[in-house]
């Protein structure tokens, strides 16, 4: 790869290529590590630890289960609908083993929803929380599922905890909604008759699918990304090196509180860190911040990854400062925006910069990142990261200069094979081998790159184009303003008018004060003209602020005459 501006620009210590085929499949990274890091711990969840010998020889337990017990052949899809417990750890893990394509699934997910992703994939197979097993009852017979298998909260805690943490789920907090499916199977049972011995190792191209990892369908259905061993395998070497200049192998704490289902954990701290042999800290509720931080109090924690609503959740807990953070080195934030506002504040309470970096499940996910080492750059989603190509291109898929926004198109090994059985919509967000994202941004002279917004987000006021990235960026700043979300709404005199809707921090924040404040630091067509106050907004499952619900709720309501 020729050399490339954001290159000058690289940390030390920072190669400008991987080698994505230093693994050839998932399978043989996984083996890898169980064995240079053997006892080390390798999760923890609710108090209850797993070395890597123990989730080398749990997943092969069920990946036997799954190929001698259930009889899935290579390539079969396994649906996989869990929060962040380690039941996941052992159920993704075998199902690789066992050479299924793990088709990642929300746990949140309406029965309509998980019924559009199984049928799309055609699963044989779902390993399902107990909290969800109604809606699947309702969808179950409109699917190929043949093989059910269900877990429960507790059930790799062990002991006494076990039956106790199930009664209380169950039972005192109402959490799990009564369902009958005949012949679920327990999930303990897939590892008392699946041995290990038995288990063969298939032989993979590092080309073919690992994982259906669908798209929130924030643009339409929701499809499903292919995402191979050796794009997977090439993020994984990206963001390991990325880290590498503060990273000690065998000795980092991560702590995951985004679900390990969506992409952006699932690549970054479920395989990057376990690579480094970290120990993984699983958090299954983070929206429970007084739970969240006990556990962050508990733990010399050395890596935190999250979304700019954890981070602003953090900050606006009064306990939150009188963590330890003497041992934190990394903080990165992705999936939507990182505001100023909280990247200002983060860094003067934690002393540790939130580098914010960006990418898509198309995209494994990671295509660019702010460098980790203090010379971060406020308001963009940083550089290219290594083997990775960044293009800025016009509707015609004409190269723009430097600093002229246009729509970021991207190239590299982490790109996905296509979109699962939809060859056109495959070959519509490819243009000449470059990935076309939907977001609009710009590169700057120095190779960092900015993201402006989403290209179908953009507000058209009176022939102005106005970004609710701009728009929530500098509300948020105001002492009064937890939360913000910015959409277009029609207006007949200007296309469209600029709406906000606000959680407050301070109840004696009014819109005058608002519209005010959006005078002094914006252009006047880019400043609201109608703002709303809500006690919450709606959130995706990693707590991304929802603009499309806004706007679909908006419209939703009724006109005046």
């Amino acid at each position: 790869m020729k050399d490339y501006p954001w290159y000058k620009n690289y940390p030390k210590g920072i190669s400008h290529e991987v080698n994505p085929d230093r693994f050839d499949s998932v399978i043989d990274l996984l083996e890898s590590t169980f064995k240079k890091y053997g006892d080390k711990i390798a999760y923890e969840s609710m108090g209850k630890t797993l070395t890597f010998h123990e989730v080398d020889k749990l997943s092969a337990q069920f990946a036997d289960y799954l190929q001698n017990e259930v009889g899935l052949v290579k390539g079969d899809r396994i649906a996989v609908q869990m929060p962040n417990v380690l039941q996941w750890v052992i159920a993704v893990f075998g199902a690789l083993r066992a050479g299924m394509i793990v088709v990642n699934t929300n746990p949140l997910y309406t029965a309509r929803e998980m019924k559009h992703q199984f049928t799309d994939t055609r699963a044989k197979a779902v390993v399902i929380l107990a909290n969800f097993a109604q809606n699947l009852e309702k969808i179950l017979p409109e699917t190929q599922i043949e093989t059910v298998i269900i877990t429960e909260v507790g059930d790799m805690l062990g002991g006494l905890k076990k039956p106790i943490v199930n009664f209380v789920v169950k039972h005192i907090k109402k959490m799990v909604p009564a369902y009958h499916i005949k012949d679920a199977i327990p999930f303990a049972e897939t590892l008392r008759k699946g041995d290990g011995q038995r288990l063969v190792k298939p032989k993979f191209n590092n080309e073919e699918v690992a994982f259906l990892q669908y798209t929130g369908g924030t643009t339409g259905v929701s499809k499903g990304a292919m995402l191979t061993h050796r794009n997977i395998l090439a993020n994984m070497e990206q963001i390991s090196a990325w880290m590498a200049p503060k990273l000690l192998e065998g000795e980092e704490t991560v702590v995951t509180a985004l679900p390990m289902y969506h992409i952006f954990a699932l690549t970054v701290n479920c395989l990057a860190m376990l690579k480094y042999g970290a120990r993984n800290i699983l958090i299954t509720n983070p929206r429970d911040m007084p739970v969240f931080i006990k556990t962050l109090k508990k733990y010399p924690f050395s890596i935190l990854t999250g979304v700019n609503t954890l981070f602003n959740g953090l900050l606006n807990q009064p306990e939150f400062k009188n963590i330890d953070f003497s041992n934190f080195k990394i903080a990165v934030g992705g999936g939507m925006a990182v505001q100023d506002a909280v990247a200002i504040k983060w860094k003067q309470l934690t002393n540790v910069p939130l580098a914010e970096g960006y990418g898509l499940t198309e995209t494994s996910p990671v295509l660019c990142c702010n460098p980790i080492d203090g010379t971060e750059r406020l308001g963009y989603i940083g550089l290219p990261v290594p083997s990775t190509e960044i293009r800025i291109m016009d509707e015609m898929g004409k190269e723009l200069p430097t600093g002229e926004p246009g729509e970021i198109c991207a190239k590299g090994p982490q790109i996905m094979k296509g979109y699962w059985e939809k060859p056109d919509e495959t070959d519509n967000v490819f243009y000449n081998g470059y990935f076309k994202t939907g977001d609009i941004g710009f590169i700057d002279e120095d190779g960092f790159v900015k993201i402006v917004d989403r290209k179908k987000e953009m507000i058209n006021v009176s022939g102005f184009n106005v970004f609710p990235n701009e728009i929530e960026n500098v509300i948020s700043s105001h002492e009064k303003v937890l939360e913000v979300g910015a959409i277009g709404i029609s207006d007949p005199r200007s296309t469209e008018k600029v709406k906000v809707f606000i959680v407050k921090k301070d109840e004696s924040l009014t819109e005058a004060e608002i519209i005010a404040y959006c005078k002094e630091n914006m252009t006047p067509y880019k400043v609201p003209k109608q703002v709303e106050f809500r006690k919450e907004l709606p959130k995706s499952n990693v707590g991304k602020i929802l603009r499309r619900i806004l706007k679909e709720e908006e419209e939703a309501r009724p006109k005046a005459d």
